[in-house]
């Protein structure tokens, strides 16, 4: 059994008031064997503690400043010492292109989980799927996006993937650590890395992160990198 942890960044609709702000949208999940997932749960909450952090307070990308750059080095570094986990995430780069006249919003956000997970998701495993509840649009989308994947994966019997939950990320240690990756990459995606007038802290993680990993967090990187994997998807325009 394999859970995957999902999270997203800057998934509301596009709107003028904060245009430049929100126009790069990023869906993504870790991968974990379920009878690994306590052991490296106690290993994130160990590394808050080192930094006395309290080990139930939330890993959150908004969260990232100078004084506690370590700590969050120290997690990014965890992941790529972990052979454990695997990162996918989906990245929408301009929300503005997308052609809201003959779709609405739950489109972009229906597809990409749908190209976030087919990719993660094998037929010869089984996989509990668990998302943030910052989710609004409710189970019964991820009750559509369940058959989607399993019959695309000719599971008709819908035993491929046993659940898609709707869970608080407060609960979950994996679920927050791929809050910080989709962070990040949605922080680059929107040309904050660049910009010296942001957050110094954030741009350090941004660099970390594609040092560790080899990867152009504005790229899409081939799926043979199963550890680190980015898609960037155009809307039908790739």
């Amino acid at each position: 059994m394999i859970n995957i942890y999902c999270d997203e960044s800057c998934h509301l609709e596009l709107s003028t008031k904060s245009e430049d702000m929100q126009k790069s949208m990023v869906i993504g999940g870790i991968k974990c064997r379920k009878e690994h997932v306590k052991e490296i749960s106690d290993d994130i909450k160990k590394i808050k503690e080192k930094y006395g952090i309290y080990k139930y307070n939330e890993i959150k990308w908004t969260k990232v400043s100078q004084s506690k750059i370590e700590f969050y080095k120290e997690l990014i570094r965890y992941f790529f010492n972990q052979d454990r986990l695997e990162f996918r995430c989906v990245v929408f780069p301009d929300k503005s292109k997308f052609n809201y006249s003959r779709y609405d919003h739950d489109d972009i956000y229906n597809i990409m989980y749908y190209l976030l997970l087919n990719k993660m998701i094998k037929n010869s495993e089984y996989y509990n799927i668990y998302v943030d509840k910052k989710d609004t649009r409710g189970s019964s989308k991820f009750k559509r996006l369940r058959e989607y994947l399993c019959k695309h994966h000719g599971d008709f019997q819908m035993e491929t993937i046993k659940r898609i939950q709707i869970v608080d990320s407060r609960d979950l240690q994996i679920m927050q650590l791929a809050d910080l990756f989709i962070g990040a990459i949605s922080y680059y995606n929107r040309g904050l890395s660049r910009n010296n007038s942001f957050s110094s802290a954030k741009r350090e993680l941004v660099e970390l992160i594609e040092d560790l990993s080899g990867v152009d967090l504005g790229k899409k990187t081939n799926l043979s990198k199963q550890k680190f994997n980015v898609f960037v998807w155009n809307a039908w325009g790739d």
